[in-house]
């Protein structure tokens, strides 16, 4: 199989004349000088949330700090975006829901529907999160392979947030990136996070340079499912070998995903990396283990890879009171990432 060599050029074309106004992307640190894989990291990816809230803010800092204690990356590989502006959410977002969120007056109802409280902290995390989706798919265009460590937000809606989730950065990434180019670049969305990308799959119900895939527990949030462009429905208590198999047509991630890149023929994978399949996830249902995530992504990433495909990849859900071991099942992505990257020359 002939291997596709990635251009190393520092990302420069983040912005393109069609959106003057989106500039919110820069690097920081020595990220561009670096020849390894590309992180996408900011330290406002965190907030200050109510004391005993259930969604585990502290993850996303504890990612980085055992990606860098374990060696898998160097600071140097460390990407940061800037915010993510209100111009450029709105190619996703309606301008009502925006103003709203922007100025603190969404109501008590709207708030209960995301789980969490309104606070300038959220909003800020947020849109952090999203320009550092947007970041991770820029420079995956440019170097082969990229990832974040947030980002995943695929529960947001155009006029509200729902799940955890205030704003659908796969969705703005994925417009966004549509937009800079001409023809429109066709943008594959990969979403094995245990939940049903339903807002993305809801955006996107009519735009064919969009396609979205789900596989996701039948049983589990949300209780009214969107229709995606494939969607995988599977069963609670599923395991590691039935998950990846292609001897379970209806299931098995090897029984769909070399068929559609070979079909729909993308530009740019954005591949949602939850690791609420995991046995031991508080919202999960699934039982899938260390392993067979770390097995699910190597498969996802070298599938798209080797076909000279670039991939940003996102950390999705995941769900535990012991915070740091839920930011290591979360860094089986960029360990995966890492041997991809080595693996292929990138």
């Amino acid at each position: 199989m002939t291997r596709t060599v990635f251009s190393r050029r520092r990302v420069g074309r983040l912005l393109g004349a069609a959106f003057p106004s989106f500039r919110c992307f820069h690097t920081e640190l020595g990220g561009q000088e670096s020849s390894a894989l590309p992180i996408v990291h900011h330290g406002g990816y965190a907030c200050e949330l109510p004391a005993n809230h259930r969604f585990p803010m502290a993850k996303f800092p504890r990612l980085l700090h055992f990606l860098i204690k374990d060696q898998v990356i160097t600071e140097k590989q460390v990407w940061v975006p800037e915010i993510a502006s209100e111009a450029l959410l709105r190619c996703v977002h309606t301008e009502e829901y925006i103003n709203n969120l922007m100025n603190g007056t969404t109501n008590e109802q709207e708030q209960k529907r995301t789980g969490f409280p309104w606070s300038e902290g959220i909003v800020a995390r947020c849109r952090y999160e999203t320009g550092g989706t947007v970041l991770a798919a820029e420079v995956a265009l440019q170097r082969g392979l990229a990832c974040s460590t947030a980002g995943g937000t695929h529960h947001a809606f155009p006029s509200y947030g729902s799940g955890f989730c205030l704003l659908n950065d796969l969705a703005v990434a994925a417009k966004y990136l549509m937009g800079i180019s001409s023809p429109k670049r066709k943008v594959l969305i990969v979403d094995l996070d245990v939940h049903q990308g339903d807002g993305t799959a809801f955006i996107f119900k009519d735009e064919p340079c969009v396609f979205t895939f789900s596989v996701h527990c039948g049983k589990n949030f949300p209780l009214r499912k969107q229709q995606s462009d494939l969607d995988i429905s599977v069963e609670d208590g599923l395991e590691d070998k039935e998950y990846l198999s292609t001897g379970t047509l209806t299931h098995g991630l090897e029984a769909h995903l070399p068929w559609l890149l070979e079909t729909f023929s993308p530009d740019l994978v954005l591949y949602d990396a939850g690791v609420d399949p995991h046995w031991e996830d508080e919202l999960g249902r699934l039982r899938l283990t260390d392993q067979g995530l770390y097995q699910r992504d190597l498969y996802v990433m070298k599938t798209v890879v080797s076909r000279g495909v670039p991939v940003a990849a996102v950390i999705g859900g995941g769900y535990s009171r012991d915070i740091d071991k839920l930011a290591l099942r979360h860094s089986i992505l960029h360990r995966a990432a890492t041997q991809v990257w080595t693996e292929w020359g990138m």
